[in-house]
């Protein structure tokens, strides 16, 4: 998979951030939150990212 960075919230270290893949996908950087109390599969995951990274990533029509 060929993965390219699109957006993220900063540029020196691990931060939330949005990736696109050559299969037409995206991948998401953020935080594994825990406590959620939902049940997810266990070939799944959740990942939390700023609100403010999806809107520059569209203010920036990038998705």
């Amino acid at each position: 998979m060929q993965v390219t960075k699109l957006v993220t919230t900063c540029e020196l270290k691990n931060c939330p951030t949005i990736y696109a893949t050559d299969r037409g996908t995206l991948l998401f950087q953020g935080e594994t939150p825990t406590n959620h109390g939902l049940k997810i599969p266990n070939h799944e995951t959740l990942v939390e990212i700023p609100t403010e990274l999806i809107r520059k990533a569209i203010r920036d029509n990038l998705i």
